[in-house]
Protein backbone atom coordinates (compact mmCIF):
# COMPACT_ATOMS: atom_id res chain seq x y z
CA UNK A 1 0.00 0.00 0.00
CA UNK A 2 2.87 2.10 0.87
CA UNK A 3 4.85 2.28 -2.56
CA UNK A 4 1.28 2.83 -4.28
CA UNK A 5 1.03 5.85 -2.41
CA UNK A 6 4.32 6.56 -2.99
CA UNK A 7 3.34 6.34 -7.09
CA UNK A 8 -0.08 8.85 -6.22
CA UNK A 9 2.36 11.68 -4.89
CA UNK A 10 1.32 10.74 -1.64
CA UNK A 11 4.39 11.57 1.12
CA UNK A 12 3.37 11.01 4.42
CA UNK A 13 1.16 8.00 5.89
CA UNK A 14 -0.03 6.79 9.24
CA UNK A 15 0.41 2.92 9.61
CA UNK A 16 0.41 0.09 13.02
CA UNK A 17 3.35 1.07 14.85
CA UNK A 18 4.00 -2.71 14.10
CA UNK A 19 4.21 -2.56 10.73
CA UNK A 20 5.89 0.83 10.35
CA UNK A 21 9.61 -0.67 10.00
CA UNK A 22 7.90 -2.32 6.75
CA UNK A 23 6.31 0.53 5.65
CA UNK A 24 9.58 2.81 5.91
CA UNK A 25 11.55 0.85 3.37
CA UNK A 26 9.76 2.34 0.83
CA UNK A 27 12.31 5.03 -0.12
CA UNK A 28 10.95 9.26 -0.38
CA UNK A 29 7.97 8.65 2.53
CA UNK A 30 7.22 9.90 5.56
CA UNK A 31 5.99 7.02 8.01
CA UNK A 32 4.32 7.99 11.31
CA UNK A 33 3.36 5.33 13.55
CA UNK A 34 0.58 4.56 16.16
CA UNK A 35 -0.46 2.37 18.64
CA UNK A 36 -3.97 3.47 18.74
CA UNK A 37 -6.86 5.30 16.50
CA UNK A 38 -6.56 7.99 19.47
CA UNK A 39 -2.75 8.62 18.51
CA UNK A 40 -3.42 8.39 15.12
CA UNK A 41 -6.33 11.67 15.41
CA UNK A 42 -4.39 13.25 18.18
CA UNK A 43 -1.09 13.61 15.88
CA UNK A 44 -3.54 15.04 12.95
CA UNK A 45 -4.70 17.61 15.02
CA UNK A 46 -1.51 18.40 16.07
CA UNK A 47 -1.94 17.33 19.61
CA UNK A 48 0.75 14.54 19.85
CA UNK A 49 4.14 14.97 18.08
CA UNK A 50 5.64 11.64 16.49
CA UNK A 51 9.07 11.11 15.51
CA UNK A 52 8.89 9.62 11.95
CA UNK A 53 10.45 6.40 11.54
CA UNK A 54 13.51 5.60 10.16
CA UNK A 55 15.31 2.78 8.89
CA UNK A 56 18.89 2.30 7.54
CA UNK A 57 18.64 0.41 4.25
CA UNK A 58 22.11 0.01 3.21
CA UNK A 59 22.56 -1.44 7.18
CA UNK A 60 19.11 -3.64 6.89
CA UNK A 61 19.87 -5.18 3.80
CA UNK A 62 23.12 -6.06 4.78
CA UNK A 63 21.80 -8.18 7.89
CA UNK A 64 22.20 -11.38 5.46
CA UNK A 65 20.86 -14.58 7.40
CA UNK A 66 22.38 -17.76 8.43
CA UNK A 67 21.59 -20.98 6.94
CA UNK A 68 21.00 -23.76 8.01
CA UNK A 69 22.42 -26.16 5.75
CA UNK A 70 25.53 -26.25 4.35
CA UNK A 71 26.80 -28.20 1.18
CA UNK A 72 30.55 -29.17 3.27
CA UNK A 73 27.82 -31.78 5.19
CA UNK A 74 27.02 -33.59 2.08
CA UNK A 75 29.61 -36.10 1.59
CA UNK A 76 30.57 -37.44 -2.49
CA UNK A 77 27.47 -36.52 -4.58
CA UNK A 78 30.10 -33.95 -6.36
CA UNK A 79 28.43 -34.45 -9.63
CA UNK A 80 24.94 -33.77 -7.79
CA UNK A 81 26.49 -30.93 -6.46
CA UNK A 82 27.89 -29.64 -10.17
CA UNK A 83 24.53 -29.99 -11.42
CA UNK A 84 23.22 -27.66 -8.87
CA UNK A 85 25.49 -25.19 -8.90
CA UNK A 86 24.91 -24.57 -12.38
CA UNK A 87 21.33 -24.35 -11.48
CA UNK A 88 22.11 -21.79 -9.23
CA UNK A 89 23.98 -19.84 -11.62
CA UNK A 90 21.50 -19.78 -14.08
CA UNK A 91 18.23 -19.85 -12.32
CA UNK A 92 17.81 -23.69 -13.90
CA UNK A 93 14.81 -25.75 -12.97
CA UNK A 94 15.88 -29.55 -11.90
CA UNK A 95 14.57 -32.87 -11.39
CA UNK A 96 16.01 -35.75 -9.11
CA UNK A 97 15.81 -39.12 -9.56
CA UNK A 98 16.68 -41.56 -7.05
CA UNK A 99 16.37 -44.60 -5.09
CA UNK A 100 15.18 -43.74 -1.73
CA UNK A 101 17.75 -42.67 0.97
CA UNK A 102 19.69 -41.46 -1.40
CA UNK A 103 20.51 -37.92 -0.23
CA UNK A 104 17.77 -35.92 -2.75
CA UNK A 105 15.78 -34.03 -0.23
CA UNK A 106 19.03 -33.32 1.70
CA UNK A 107 20.61 -32.05 -1.43
CA UNK A 108 17.48 -29.62 -1.95
CA UNK A 109 17.33 -28.18 1.03
CA UNK A 110 21.00 -27.18 0.68
CA UNK A 111 20.41 -25.61 -2.71
CA UNK A 112 19.43 -22.07 -1.01
CA UNK A 113 22.64 -21.83 0.51
CA UNK A 114 24.47 -21.33 -2.86
CA UNK A 115 21.56 -19.25 -4.48
CA UNK A 116 23.14 -15.34 -5.34
CA UNK A 117 22.22 -12.77 -3.31
CA UNK A 118 19.22 -10.59 -3.93
CA UNK A 119 19.13 -7.26 -5.22
CA UNK A 120 17.14 -4.75 -3.15
CA UNK A 121 14.83 -5.00 -6.36
CA UNK A 122 14.65 -8.41 -5.74
CA UNK A 123 14.12 -8.09 -2.05
CA UNK A 124 11.17 -5.38 -1.77
CA UNK A 125 9.34 -7.41 -4.47
CA UNK A 126 9.61 -10.70 -2.13
CA UNK A 127 8.80 -9.00 0.54
CA UNK A 128 5.84 -7.32 -1.02
CA UNK A 129 4.35 -10.20 -1.67
CA UNK A 130 5.14 -11.99 1.82
CA UNK A 131 3.38 -8.79 3.22
CA UNK A 132 0.49 -9.27 0.93
CA UNK A 133 -0.19 -12.92 2.28
CA UNK A 134 0.67 -11.88 5.76
CA UNK A 135 3.57 -14.16 6.19
CA UNK A 136 6.01 -11.26 6.96
CA UNK A 137 7.70 -11.37 10.42
CA UNK A 138 7.19 -8.67 12.81
CA UNK A 139 9.90 -6.31 12.59
CA UNK A 140 11.38 -7.47 9.48
CA UNK A 141 11.38 -4.31 7.30
CA UNK A 142 12.57 -6.33 3.82
CA UNK A 143 13.45 -9.96 3.88
CA UNK A 144 17.33 -10.73 2.84
CA UNK A 145 17.23 -14.39 1.82
CA UNK A 146 15.52 -15.92 -0.85
CA UNK A 147 12.63 -17.97 -0.34
CA UNK A 148 12.58 -21.55 0.02
CA UNK A 149 8.93 -23.15 -0.16
CA UNK A 150 8.26 -26.76 0.45
CA UNK A 151 4.44 -27.63 0.27
CA UNK A 152 3.10 -31.43 0.94
CA UNK A 153 2.28 -33.11 -2.03
CA UNK A 154 -1.76 -32.82 -0.53
CA UNK A 155 -1.85 -29.31 -1.67
CA UNK A 156 -4.39 -27.92 -3.44
CA UNK A 157 -4.34 -26.03 -6.91
CA UNK A 158 -5.59 -22.80 -5.31
CA UNK A 159 -3.11 -22.95 -2.59
CA UNK A 160 -0.43 -24.13 -4.87
CA UNK A 161 -0.65 -21.11 -7.64
CA UNK A 162 -3.22 -18.89 -5.60
CA UNK A 163 -6.66 -18.11 -5.09
CA UNK A 164 -9.78 -18.23 -3.42
CA UNK A 165 -12.69 -16.42 -2.34
CA UNK A 166 -10.57 -13.55 -1.31
CA UNK A 167 -7.56 -14.23 -3.78
CA UNK A 168 -4.45 -14.54 -2.24
CA UNK A 169 -0.56 -15.46 -3.30
CA UNK A 170 -0.22 -19.06 -4.07
CA UNK A 171 2.73 -21.00 -3.28
CA UNK A 172 4.38 -20.43 -7.05
CA UNK A 173 4.25 -16.71 -5.83
CA UNK A 174 5.56 -17.06 -2.49
CA UNK A 175 8.69 -18.59 -3.64
CA UNK A 176 9.37 -15.67 -6.23
CA UNK A 177 12.76 -14.83 -6.79
CA UNK A 178 13.29 -18.32 -4.59
CA UNK A 179 12.94 -22.10 -4.91
CA UNK A 180 9.68 -24.20 -4.93
CA UNK A 181 10.77 -28.22 -3.76
CA UNK A 182 7.99 -30.28 -4.75
CA UNK A 183 9.23 -33.79 -3.09
CA UNK A 184 8.07 -37.59 -4.21
CA UNK A 185 6.74 -35.26 -7.42
CA UNK A 186 4.72 -38.22 -8.47
CA UNK A 187 2.67 -38.46 -5.14
CA UNK A 188 0.92 -34.83 -6.29
CA UNK A 189 -2.19 -35.69 -8.29
CA UNK A 190 -1.78 -34.74 -11.86
CA UNK A 191 -4.11 -32.05 -12.62
CA UNK A 192 -2.28 -29.83 -9.09
CA UNK A 193 1.32 -30.90 -11.36
CA UNK A 194 -0.29 -29.75 -14.32
CA UNK A 195 -1.45 -25.96 -13.32
CA UNK A 196 2.22 -25.47 -13.04
CA UNK A 197 3.11 -25.67 -16.48
CA UNK A 198 2.36 -22.10 -17.28
CA UNK A 199 3.58 -19.98 -14.38
CA UNK A 200 6.87 -22.03 -15.38
CA UNK A 201 6.68 -20.90 -18.92
CA UNK A 202 5.11 -17.34 -18.08
CA UNK A 203 6.55 -16.45 -14.88
CA UNK A 204 3.74 -14.98 -13.33
CA UNK A 205 -0.53 -16.16 -12.86
CA UNK A 206 -3.59 -14.20 -13.11
CA UNK A 207 -6.63 -15.20 -11.13
CA UNK A 208 -9.54 -14.41 -12.39
CA UNK A 209 -12.98 -13.23 -10.24
CA UNK A 210 -16.37 -11.70 -10.70
CA UNK A 211 -15.15 -8.17 -8.94
CA UNK A 212 -11.42 -8.39 -9.92
CA UNK A 213 -8.72 -9.98 -11.65
CA UNK A 214 -5.29 -10.22 -10.10
CA UNK A 215 -1.74 -11.26 -11.61
CA UNK A 216 1.38 -12.24 -9.43
CA UNK A 217 4.59 -12.64 -10.26
CA UNK A 218 6.17 -16.25 -9.73
CA UNK A 219 9.78 -15.98 -11.21
CA UNK A 220 11.06 -18.96 -9.38
CA UNK A 221 13.62 -22.01 -9.27
CA UNK A 222 11.25 -25.48 -9.49
CA UNK A 223 13.44 -28.15 -7.90
CA UNK A 224 11.62 -31.49 -7.53
CA UNK A 225 12.63 -35.07 -6.54
CA UNK A 226 11.67 -38.43 -6.74
CA UNK A 227 12.05 -42.02 -6.95
CA UNK A 228 12.15 -44.17 -9.91
CA UNK A 229 9.26 -46.11 -9.32
CA UNK A 230 6.79 -47.33 -6.96
CA UNK A 231 8.30 -49.48 -4.55
CA UNK A 232 11.78 -47.01 -5.39
CA UNK A 233 14.50 -49.31 -6.87
CA UNK A 234 14.24 -49.54 -10.05
CA UNK A 235 17.82 -49.57 -11.44
CA UNK A 236 19.25 -50.48 -7.98
CA UNK A 237 22.74 -52.77 -7.69
CA UNK A 238 21.69 -52.89 -4.23
CA UNK A 239 18.09 -54.63 -4.07
CA UNK A 240 15.59 -56.03 -6.24
CA UNK A 241 12.79 -53.77 -7.80
CA UNK A 242 9.48 -55.43 -7.24
CA UNK A 243 7.58 -53.27 -9.58
CA UNK A 244 6.00 -54.53 -13.30
CA UNK A 245 6.61 -52.25 -16.69
CA UNK A 246 3.73 -51.48 -16.22
CA UNK A 247 3.27 -49.86 -12.82
CA UNK A 248 6.40 -47.69 -13.32
CA UNK A 249 5.13 -46.15 -16.92
CA UNK A 250 1.99 -45.49 -14.92
CA UNK A 251 4.25 -43.74 -12.04
CA UNK A 252 6.51 -42.18 -14.51
CA UNK A 253 3.27 -41.50 -16.60
CA UNK A 254 2.30 -39.17 -13.08
CA UNK A 255 4.49 -36.22 -14.55
CA UNK A 256 3.51 -35.22 -18.05
CA UNK A 257 6.05 -34.88 -20.72
CA UNK A 258 5.29 -31.16 -21.50
CA UNK A 259 6.31 -30.58 -17.65
CA UNK A 260 9.44 -32.51 -18.00
CA UNK A 261 9.83 -30.53 -20.54
CA UNK A 262 10.23 -27.45 -18.94
CA UNK A 263 12.59 -28.27 -16.61
CA UNK A 264 16.41 -28.07 -17.53
CA UNK A 265 18.56 -30.40 -15.55
CA UNK A 266 17.28 -33.74 -14.60
CA UNK A 267 20.20 -35.54 -12.94
CA UNK A 268 20.39 -39.48 -11.58
CA UNK A 269 21.54 -39.51 -7.64
CA UNK A 270 22.80 -42.61 -6.60
CA UNK A 271 23.56 -43.65 -2.96
CA UNK A 272 27.22 -42.38 -1.76
CA UNK A 273 29.16 -45.57 -1.10
CA UNK A 274 30.56 -46.23 2.53
CA UNK A 275 34.01 -45.50 2.17
CA UNK A 276 32.74 -42.02 0.86
CA UNK A 277 30.72 -41.78 4.30
CA UNK A 278 33.41 -42.39 6.15
CA UNK A 279 36.16 -40.59 4.40
CA UNK A 280 37.19 -37.29 6.66
CA UNK A 281 38.24 -35.16 3.86
CA UNK A 282 36.51 -31.55 4.31
CA UNK A 283 33.61 -30.91 1.35
CA UNK A 284 33.78 -27.67 -0.28
CA UNK A 285 31.61 -25.02 1.99
CA UNK A 286 28.42 -23.81 0.71
CA UNK A 287 30.06 -19.98 0.56
CA UNK A 288 33.04 -21.43 -1.83
CA UNK A 289 30.43 -22.47 -4.19
CA UNK A 290 28.46 -19.34 -3.84
CA UNK A 291 31.53 -17.24 -4.77
CA UNK A 292 31.65 -18.43 -8.52
CA UNK A 293 27.82 -18.34 -8.58
CA UNK A 294 27.67 -14.85 -7.55
CA UNK A 295 30.83 -14.47 -10.01
CA UNK A 296 28.51 -16.41 -12.85
CA UNK A 297 24.68 -14.40 -12.07
CA UNK A 298 27.02 -10.77 -12.18
CA UNK A 299 28.10 -11.97 -15.89
CA UNK A 300 24.49 -12.69 -16.53
CA UNK A 301 23.38 -9.55 -14.63
CA UNK A 302 25.65 -7.31 -17.36
CA UNK A 303 24.47 -9.09 -20.77
CA UNK A 304 21.29 -8.60 -20.19
CA UNK A 305 20.90 -5.42 -18.45
CA UNK A 306 19.25 -3.78 -21.25
CA UNK A 307 16.82 -6.78 -21.56
CA UNK A 308 14.52 -6.84 -18.42
CA UNK A 309 15.91 -10.52 -17.36
CA UNK A 310 17.97 -11.49 -15.10
CA UNK A 311 19.46 -15.16 -15.87
CA UNK A 312 20.10 -17.43 -18.51
CA UNK A 313 16.91 -19.58 -17.78
CA UNK A 314 14.97 -16.25 -18.69
CA UNK A 315 15.82 -15.64 -22.14
CA UNK A 316 13.57 -15.70 -25.11
CA UNK A 317 13.86 -17.72 -28.47
CA UNK A 318 15.42 -14.53 -29.86
CA UNK A 319 17.94 -13.92 -27.37
CA UNK A 320 19.12 -17.20 -27.53
CA UNK A 321 19.84 -16.44 -31.34
CA UNK A 322 22.15 -13.47 -29.88
CA UNK A 323 23.65 -15.27 -26.54
CA UNK A 324 23.86 -19.02 -27.08
CA UNK A 325 25.40 -19.14 -30.79
CA UNK A 326 27.52 -22.32 -30.96
CA UNK A 327 30.12 -23.94 -33.78
CA UNK A 328 29.20 -26.22 -36.06
CA UNK A 329 31.07 -29.03 -34.04
CA UNK A 330 28.65 -28.09 -31.01
CA UNK A 331 25.95 -28.45 -33.56
CA UNK A 332 26.56 -31.74 -34.72
CA UNK A 333 26.97 -33.06 -31.09
CA UNK A 334 23.48 -31.69 -30.50
CA UNK A 335 21.86 -32.65 -33.16
CA UNK A 336 23.01 -36.40 -32.96
CA UNK A 337 21.67 -36.10 -29.23
CA UNK A 338 18.84 -34.68 -30.75
CA UNK A 339 17.75 -37.22 -32.58
CA UNK A 340 19.13 -39.85 -30.06
CA UNK A 341 16.83 -39.21 -27.18
CA UNK A 342 14.18 -37.70 -29.28
CA UNK A 343 14.43 -34.31 -27.53
CA UNK A 344 11.71 -32.02 -28.32
CA UNK A 345 12.17 -28.09 -29.61
CA UNK A 346 11.91 -27.02 -25.96
CA UNK A 347 14.46 -29.43 -24.65
CA UNK A 348 16.82 -28.55 -27.15
CA UNK A 349 16.10 -24.89 -25.72
CA UNK A 350 16.97 -26.16 -22.32
CA UNK A 351 20.26 -27.55 -23.26
CA UNK A 352 21.35 -24.58 -24.78
CA UNK A 353 20.45 -22.15 -22.08
CA UNK A 354 22.17 -24.75 -19.56
CA UNK A 355 25.29 -24.22 -21.54
CA UNK A 356 25.70 -20.66 -21.67
CA UNK A 357 25.60 -20.89 -18.02
CA UNK A 358 28.40 -23.62 -18.09
CA UNK A 359 30.25 -20.97 -19.84
CA UNK A 360 29.36 -18.11 -17.58
CA UNK A 361 30.76 -20.41 -14.77
CA UNK A 362 33.89 -20.70 -16.62
CA UNK A 363 34.06 -16.76 -17.84
CA UNK A 364 33.97 -18.45 -21.27
CA UNK A 365 32.52 -15.34 -23.93
CA UNK A 366 31.05 -18.28 -26.40
CA UNK A 367 29.54 -21.54 -25.62
CA UNK A 368 32.09 -24.62 -26.21
CA UNK A 369 31.75 -28.15 -27.58
CA UNK A 370 32.64 -29.27 -23.57
CA UNK A 371 30.00 -26.55 -22.29
CA UNK A 372 27.39 -28.58 -24.39
CA UNK A 373 28.27 -32.33 -23.82
CA UNK A 374 27.86 -32.31 -20.07
CA UNK A 375 25.00 -29.53 -20.40
CA UNK A 376 23.21 -32.99 -22.42
CA UNK A 377 24.12 -35.18 -19.49
CA UNK A 378 21.69 -33.74 -17.58
CA UNK A 379 18.65 -35.18 -19.46
CA UNK A 380 18.65 -38.05 -17.26
CA UNK A 381 14.75 -38.94 -18.18
CA UNK A 382 15.22 -38.43 -21.75
CA UNK A 383 17.96 -40.98 -21.87
CA UNK A 384 16.60 -43.69 -19.36
CA UNK A 385 13.27 -43.68 -17.64
CA UNK A 386 11.23 -42.72 -20.62
CA UNK A 387 12.16 -45.85 -22.54
CA UNK A 388 10.51 -47.88 -19.98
Amino acid sequence: MCIEAKKLGIKRVVVPKIDAKEAAIVRGLQVIGVNTLREAVDFLNKELEIVPITINLAETFSKKQNYSFDFSEVKGQENIKRSLEIAAAGGHNVLMIGLPGSGKTMLARRLPSILPDLSFEEALEVTKIHSIAGLLPQNVPVLTNRPFRSPHHTITKSSLIGGGRIPRPGEVSLAHYGVLFLDELPEFKKDTLEVLRGPLEDRFISISRVNASLTYPCNFMFIASMNPCPCGFYGSNEKECTCTPAQIARYMGTVSGPLLDRIDIQIEVTPVKYQKLANNEKEETSESIKQRVNKARKIQLGRYKNFGIYSNSELTPKLMDLFCKIDETSKQILQNAFERLGLSARAHARILKVARTIADLEGKQNIETNHIAEAIQYRTLDRKYRKI
